[in-house]
């Protein structure tokens, strides 16, 4: 797809870190290190605070490089859309050369240092999540097919799994559960996004629901992904995995989300459901923050 290539930007010493910060998806970044945090810190084996805290770095910066070779190969996407069109490279603060040399580099730092401060699994682990997500969904998916974020959502549901990985050394099937709640909430958190964003995926040509099936089409498919996402987030209770306060917290919490997206599949009007596709895309993000605050707050007392 052709697009305005950028004026390259001279900047500062501070502006280049504020620009390769930025390259990292900083916010994506953030919820990978607390949901792989939660992850390590209810595995049954504790690690040492300076292990602990150097292999979170390193799955940070294993999720910085997935997120800056994802800049990397869609820049030309992201300078068509208003909601990526300040990102560093459609800007000029930074060029896809630095961008894919930082993400290489970054990629492999990042598996090493794990390998080195936990253990082969868990760097595995990381080395998959980066893998897949760059190549099975920025290259393959993202382009091709409306289900680009239910199959890549994957990538984004392992780092629970690689947190129980770094303190057992494998794999068991609470963090399994951890991985699924985040896989089956991750294409209803897009798809509303996508709704009141369809716009710019449309001008940019990428296949997000809304714009190959329709809005309702859409609507249903996210009511549907909130129904199923309930019994698994309740799982864990029956599971004996976690306590009352767990399932009073996530059947609440998940409640309003089905609610929230029956709501949106109801809603005929096109403005009050923009509306509501933003209440929902901005609960999601509270939704998944809280699930997992609340598996520490019943792991603390259960």
């Amino acid at each position: 797809m052709d697009s305005i290539k950028p004026k390259t930007l001279k900047l500062d010493y501070f502006g280049y870190m504020k620009a390769f910060l930025n390259l990292m998806k900083p916010r994506v970044m953030s919820l990978v290190i607390f949901t792989c945090a939660v992850g390590l810190l209810i595995a049954p084996v504790k690690v040492s605070f300076l292990d602990a805290v150097f292999s979170l770095i390193a799955v940070a910066l294993g999720s910085g490089a997935a997120g800056a070779l994802n800049m990397w190969y869609e820049s030309d996407l992201d300078s068509l859309m208003t909601r990526t069109c300040l990102r560093p490279i459609p800007t000029g603060k930074l060029t896809k050369n630095q961008a894919l040399a930082f993400g290489i580099l970054s990629s492999l730092v990042s598996v090493i240092a794990l390998y080195i401060f936990s253990n082969l699994i868990a760097a595995t682990i990381l080395a998959i999540t980066i893998l897949f997500y760059v190549f099975v969904y920025t290259i393959w998916l993202k382009r091709k097919t409306p289900q680009n974020i239910v199959i890549g959502g994957a990538s984004g549901a392992l780092p629970p799994v690689i947190g129980w990985a770094i303190a057992t050394n494998g794999i068991a099937l609470e963090p399994i559960i951890l991985f699924l709640i985040i896989f089956i909430w991750t294409p209803s958190h897009f798809w509303a996004l996508s709704l009141y964003k369809s716009e710019d995926y449309r001008k940019a040509k990428i296949p997000m629901l809304p714009i190959t099936s329709g809005i309702r089409t859409t609507k249903l498919n996210i009511f549907i992904y909130a129904l199923i996402l309930f019994p698994i987030a309740i799982s864990p209770f029956f599971l004996n995995y976690y306590g009352l306060i767990y399932l009073i917290l996530a059947a609440v919490l998940s409640g309003y989300y089905v609610f929230i997206s029956y709501k949106l599949f109801k809603e005929k009007d096109s403005i009050l459901e923009k509306k509501l596709a933003i209440k929902l895309f901005g609960y999601s993000i509270l939704y998944l923050f809280m699930i997992f605050t609340s598996i520490l707050i019943d792991k603390a007392t259960y």
